[in-house]
């Protein structure tokens, strides 16, 4: 989907005018895979724009940093505030916000402690990632040949630039092969998640999603998408999951900022139940997207409004 572009992107303190938003060629970055983002969306409500979660996604933000351990040269609550203001400088009543830390230009080679660690945060309008007709209808996925990194060779649990490889690769044989989305299995065959998203599957009476001990990221998404169906009173638990768990669910869906609640309809073109968006998965979505645009006042804690 391409990108609209906006006025203004945040740097290193800085708006800037978008087409001036470039960095060197020799960044670090750019050539090892050095750095750490977050996806974020802000969504209209009655008063005005808010960001869904944005203490949440910035927090985990320095978390992948102390991971990779890079220095980010701002606070939680400066970066918190820069990205209201990107938000609000482009006039923006709904859009993706996309904060990056990276290792700058200066200094080549494998040992990255001695690079100037540099901050950018963008945003711009973005529909529906895997389309409106899969929020309402579902989507069609297959079980990739490409499986999720191994925990001692690449941390999952870091939101990483350069790990998204794996996830590229995974999309593209996907997309390739006429599906919306693959899935990707650990090297011990369980499941994990998606290119983007985590997996949320209806089983026997409870709502099971795949544990980060499987490569699964620790959502943000998936976090309130598990407060949310607790509130609704169904039984949710994390538990390992087979591909052939996900051949005979009742139900299933996908969960992340940019894809937001997907219902899956179908897995190496099996049909999930009847092979359209189930009543779970619809009394979830419900509520998700009334909480994002401030109509859900239980929920209301999770929004940070632009002022």
């Amino acid at each position: 989907m391409p990108i609209t572009t906006t006025n203004k992107i945040w740097m290193d303190g800085e708006m800037v005018n978008w087409a001036d938003a470039q960095i060197h060629v020799l960044t670090h970055g750019l050539h090892y895979g050095s750095g750490v983002f977050e996806g974020i969306r802000a969504y209209p409500t009655d008063s005005g724009p808010a960001v869904f979660r944005l203490k949440e996604h910035i927090d985990r933000l320095f978390l992948s940093a102390k991971i990779l351990m890079m220095e980010i040269p701002f606070s939680p609550e400066e970066l918190v505030e820069a990205t209201k203001s990107v938000v609000k400088v482009n006039e923006l009543d709904s859009c993706y916000l996309r904060p990056i830390a990276y290792l700058g230009y200066g200094e080549m080679g494998l040992n990255p402690l001695n690079c100037e660690v540099n901050v950018a945060i963008a945003a711009w309008p973005w529909g529906a990632y895997l389309g409106d007709d899969g929020i309402a209808n579902g989507i069609r996925v297959k079980i990739s040949s490409w499986q999720r990194h191994d925990p001692n060779s690449v941390p999952p649990a870091a939101k990483c630039t350069g790990m998204y490889v794996n996830s590229s690769l995974a999309k593209v044989e996907a997309v390739k092969s006429g599906y919306d989305e693959a899935i990707i299995l650990s090297s011990s065959g369980v499941v994990s998640e998606c290119t983007g998203e985590n997996i949320f599957v209806y089983r026997n009476g409870k709502l099971i999603t795949p544990p980060t001990s499987a490569g699964a990221l620790e959502g943000i998404t998936r976090s309130a998408i598990m407060e949310i169906a607790s509130d609704l009173g169904v039984k949710v638990v994390e538990e390992n999951l087979l591909r052939s768990d996900l051949y005979l669910s009742d139900e299933m869906f996908l969960t992340g900022t940019a894809a937001e609640v997907v219902p899956v309809a179908s897995v190496d073109d099996r049909k999930v139940g009847q092979g359209r968006p189930g009543e779970i998965t619809k009394a979830i979505q419900s509520v998700y997207f009334d909480a994002v645009r401030g109509r859900a006042p239980k929920y209301k804690a999770w929004l940070d409004h632009v002022i």
